[in-house]
């Protein structure tokens, strides 16, 4: 289950790195915002180069979180790996929900979770390169290879 973890872990972090830095620009800004989850906004923001690695570390350690998370439950609900393509859809969209709703609010940034923020290019980009990735991965470790979706 470990290299299921890793894998979508990785795959994720990364499709929603390059996501993330095309579609709010090429700015460290972006990830230490991520940084802000944990040390505060200000501190993030006048952190430079320091507080964007560490947004970018918590950015890859949150997605192996949630692919960690998918794991556990597809080896209860094995269905989930037998349809990993929609599963995974589907995954992005509650870890888009998850952030957005839960995981931020209760972060040092203190970003409200109502009403509930509609990004449609960022709840797309969670489907498609954050669970799709981790519900992929997880189904080729978990079941040895791919199956028909």
């Amino acid at each position: 289950m470990t290299r299921a973890i890793v894998w979508g872990g990785l795959l994720a972090g990364t499709g929603d790195l390059v996501f993330a830095l095309s579609y709010y620009g090429m700015k460290l800004r972006v990830f230490q915002g991520v940084a802000g989850g944990l040390i505060g906004r200000e501190a993030a923001f006048s952190g430079g180069p320091q507080t964007f690695a560490l947004g970018v570390a918590l950015h890859y350690g949150i997605a192996l979180i949630w692919a960690a998370i998918f794991c556990v439950v597809a080896l209860r609900l094995p269905s989930l790996l037998r349809n990993a393509t929609a599963a995974g859809l589907a995954y992005g969209f509650v870890v888009y929900f998850g952030m957005n709703n839960v995981v931020l609010p209760l972060s040092a940034l203190h970003t409200p979770f109502w009403p509930p923020k509609l990004d449609a290019p960022a709840i797309a980009a969670h489907c498609f390169v954050f669970g799709l990735p981790i519900a992929l991965a997880a189904r080729r470790v978990l079941l040895g290879g791919p199956k028909a979706a």
